[in-house]
């Protein structure tokens, strides 16, 4: 699917949002759970938009465009949503909140790109998906949703600072990381038979996870994590067995 001398592209769906003024970047700073005040101009972040009980309202790419101009990318039936909750919480803060139209490309193990398709062979939906499932990459509507903790997902790991100041969702993201635990992780599993979103997973006759997106071969899924890596899980209704990674 991907060459050594020239990267594979896709073209990917997405919501945009400008939200700019002379207070975005202190507005965006304590509303997202990353570190936006951090970026240089041309530079990006992913981030969660969170409730106060650090449910997931949506992910987030920000890109910094200047000073006072930021760029937010999200799933397309999230652009609404976010834009809400941006003007809803906004009150006396000096920033616009603002629909862009874009395109966007992903360059398969890279960056998104805008508006201009990059270089690469251009991959079908089945090939993006199957490359999004092996590299464990949640998407919004499968493996994330506001009933996930984002430490569920791994998201603590890529959209979350832990050295910023207060946001939405902090305290709670904060005891989990450094006095909780998780019951469930997001797994990658090989798969021998038939899988499909919501095919639970089985160990010595007990339900201990369940699939959240599978192609022919592999599936994302949702794990409890005294399950041993070298478990063999059956599929229910007997359609198979699968293996983690």
């Amino acid at each position: 699917m991907q060459s050594t001398t020239s990267p594979a592209v896709a073209r990917v769906p997405r919501a945009f949002l400008r939200v700019a003024g002379p207070d975005a970047a202190d507005y965006l700073q304590r509303m997202v759970s990353n570190d936006v005040e951090a970026l240089a101009a041309g530079d990006a972040c992913d981030a969660l938009l969170l409730t106060p009980k650090a449910r997931v309202i949506a992910p987030l790419r920000i890109v910094r465009r200047a000073d006072d101009d930021f760029l937010l990318l999200t799933e397309p039936e999230l652009g609404e949503t976010v834009r809400a909750e941006l003007v809803r919480m906004r009150f006396a803060a000096k920033a616009e909140v603002e629909p862009e139209e874009h395109e966007a490309w992903l360059v398969l193990g890279g960056e998104e790109v805008l508006d201009e398709r990059p270089a690469g062979e251009e991959v079908s939906e089945e090939q993006l998906e199957r490359w999004r499932i092996e590299s464990g990459i949640p998407r919004w509507g499968r493996e994330i949703d506001n009933r996930i903790l984002p430490a569920e997902a791994g998201l603590d790991e890529t959209h979350i600072s832990f050295s910023k100041g207060c946001y939405p969702g902090q305290e709670p993201i904060a005891r989990q990381r450094y006095r909780g635990k998780v019951n469930r992780r997001l797994r990658v599993l090989d798969v021998d038979g038939h899988a499909k979103a919501g095919t639970e997973l089985i160990l010595e006759g007990k339900t201990v996870g369940r699939i959240t997106s599978a192609v022919s071969g592999v599936a994302l899924g949702y794990v409890r994590v005294e399950v041993p890596d070298d478990a063999r899980l059956e599929l229910a209704a007997k359609t198979g067995f699968a293996h983690l990674r």
